[in-house]
């Protein structure tokens, strides 16, 4: 059974330029997950408050195709698939639930293959960018060049959307 410890996270840009001593204040809070291929790992809506590092594995995030505008209305539920990350490339999601307003997931994710990552709660995490400053400058520094990057990815698609839509109305 794989184990967090046996993981250096130098492959994770949230931790670029950190020490691996640095980086271990983040590995010994983490949780061991094993997630077979299929499994959801959490849905859109749900609440959330825990940040995921995939080590090795496939995971898709996919979205609802419609907004719920009321509770007394059924609506289409069906899904689409924004993205997929893999532990090859050091992925990190779940973070958005983290510094949300309502702490609530964004997105599903579903596991494509058998998965290996870690799970910090918010609050282990937090407690280690509080209680070590530098650290969590550069981590806060990364994390927001991230998701800056997929905020510039999600406006192009919309962009594609919105074009592809004008196109098939004129």
């Amino acid at each position: 059974m794989n184990k967090i410890g046996d993981h250096d996270l130098e492959n994770f840009d949230l931790f670029r330029s950190l020490s691996k001593k640095q980086r271990d204040l983040f590995n010994d809070q983490m949780k061991d997950m094993n997630i077979p291929a299929g499994k959801e790992i959490f849905h859109e809506g749900e609440k959330g408050g825990s940040i995921y590092f995939l080590l090795s594995g496939e995971v898709e995030i996919s979205q609802s195709l419609t907004l719920s505008i009321s509770k007394n209305v059924h609506y289409d539920g069906r899904e689409k698939s924004i993205v997929r990350l893999s532990g090859a490339d050091g992925a990190v999601f779940g973070e958005v639930s983290l510094f949300g307003h309502e702490d609530r997931r964004t997105a599903t994710v579903t596991a494509l293959s058998d998965c290996f990552m870690g799970q910090m709660s918010g609050r282990q995490f937090f407690k280690i960018l509080d209680e070590h400053v530098d650290i969590g400058y550069q981590v806060l520094q990364n994390l927001t060049r991230i998701v800056c990057g997929r905020l510039v990815a999600a406006n192009r698609n919309v962009l594609k959307l919105s074009t592809a839509l004008s196109l098939v109305l004129e």
